[in-house]
């Protein structure tokens, strides 16, 4: 593999540098002192800020983009080996890094580098975890899967003590990564396009664990099946938290919910209360993933006043119960679950969160994890008082699988819930308007382009 030498910048190339992890490693290479270029297929926003930022953003993509005085080429797992500059990239023999690589490469430059891992919470454990260390002004360098308002997008270039990303299983991408603590939230099953099972999942995780060095730290979820497992062959310190005080070094009491969803929570540390802990975002599951967070804090040397401070200024990401607005008294709440435990989290806030009837329009994400996870999908739905499927968005897949929002749609009619299928935003949107009712609450959910549906309703 190419290693980068970061005391001698050379001019990289990005194929699909408009995606929110390339553009935020872009920004952190143009701030090393990089010449940065890049390529995608459409402007964005995140386009005009790196042209604004001194890099040279070219749409579309074309084989003319690969031009002499590249050294380097770095391109995301979306893009094909008959993509333009790909082919032309390698005909050129040009040396070329996958975009987990390169963040590998990059965190060997810091002298903390945090990953955050899991199913899911990653974007939001990742969050708190930064806004703790802004809050202690530890001028964190930050990359994480949302928009977080904080740092005003997805990427904060800091000093190089602290690196802090969040770390995504999917095609074994953290596996090219160079960690200094390892935080896991969970281990369930996903990506199983990629993944044979979960067994296969939980081996990824336990290479990931054995990523660190001795003198590293893996956090831990107590809550995983067999949670030692994972760090049976290591020798880096553990520390756990969870939901169960008696063996869990982090854990949570007397949790209650204000007008809006939100925990407070005394903080138990060895079984003994240690603090009282206010939460900024709704959910019970956010309880768990402050946890997380608060282990790494104090791990870092962070005072609990700090912690406290950053656990309360984090109003969440985008796209995580994401309040949107109003329309005819019904509230919009965007949420990207995607997966049945997400979905039964996100709920989970809505139960605590004011409401009538709670609607949700979810868009299945994959035709692999809906047939996979099919009857889980169909019981964390049922918990909503009113369902409306949305076409399955396939992303990356072309074969159905022989599944459909259909299918879906009777098994949770079956379960004695009331849920209907449209296969169109437009006609969606049209249902809606004429049956949600003042109070009534509206989650749209998905990891697709189901937020468009809240959005248009807004308007």
């Amino acid at each position: 593999m190419y290693k980068i030498d970061f005391n001698n910048p050379i001019h990289i190339h990005f194929i699909g540098i408009g995606g929110i992890s390339m553009s935020g490693l872009a920004k952190i290479l143009l701030s090393k002192g990089f010449t940065v270029s890049g390529s995608d297929a459409h402007s964005s926003a995140l386009t005009d800020e790196l042209i604004g930022d001194g890099c040279i953003v070219s749409v579309p993509q074309s084989a003319g983009n690969i031009t002499n005085d590249i050294d380097l080429v770095v391109y995301t797992a979306a893009i094909h080996p008959d993509n333009p500059e790909f082919k032309a990239a390698k005909e050129a023999g040009l040396p070329m890094l996958t975009r987990a690589e390169l963040l590998g490469q990059i965190m060997t430059i810091y002298k903390n580098a945090i990953n955050i891992a899991g199913t899911h919470g990653k974007t939001t454990t990742t969050s708190m975890v930064s806004e703790i260390l802004l809050a202690a002004s530890m001028d964190p360098t930050i990359s994480v899967g949302g928009i977080l308002n904080s740092i005003g997008g997805n990427t904060r270039v800091g000093g190089d003590k602290y690196f802090v990303a969040e770390a995504c299983e999917y095609t074994n991408s953290f596996l090219s990564f160079n960690p200094t603590m390892n935080i896991i939230l969970n281990v369930k099953e996903d990506h199983l396009d990629f993944f044979k099972d979960i067994d296969d999942i939980r081996h990824s995780f336990k290479l990931f664990t054995e990523k660190l060095p001795s003198d590293g730290t893996l956090i831990i979820n107590t809550d995983i099946d067999n949670y030692e497992y994972f760090y049976q062959d290591t020798d880096c310190e553990v520390i756990t938290f969870g939901s169960d005080p008696a063996k869990s070094m982090y854990s949570a009491s007397d949790i209650s919910y204000d007008e809006l969803g939100r925990c407070t929570y005394s903080l138990l540390i060895n079984g003994q209360k240690a603090d009282t802990i206010t939460l900024g975002v709704p959910g019970l599951h956010n309880v768990y993933n402050s946890l997380a967070a608060i282990a790494a804090a104090r791990k870092l040397s962070v005072d609990m006043e700090h912690i406290k401070t950053g656990l309360s200024n984090f109003k969440g990401t985008n796209r995580r119960f994401e309040k949107k607005g109003t329309f005819n008294g019904v509230t919009v709440i965007d949420d990207y679950a995607h997966h049945p435990d997400e979905i039964r989290a996100t709920l989970g806030s809505a139960a605590h969160y004011p409401h009538n009837h709670i609607w949700v329009v979810f868009q299945p994400h994959t035709y692999s994890r809906t047939k996979l996870l099919f009857n889980e999908f169909a019981d964390a739905l049922s918990h909503a008082d009113k369902v409306v499927l949305a076409k399955i968005y396939a992303a990356r897949e072309t074969d159905t699988l022989g599944i459909s929002s259909a299918d879906l749609c009777e098994k949770i009619q079956s379960l004695g819930k009331e849920c209907i299928y449209i296969d169109n935003f437009e006609d969606i949107e049209k249902y809606l308007l004429k049956n949600c009712i003042n109070g009534d609450l509206l989650i749209t959910m998905g990891a697709g382009d189901v937020y468009k549906i809240g959005e248009d309703l807004l308007k």
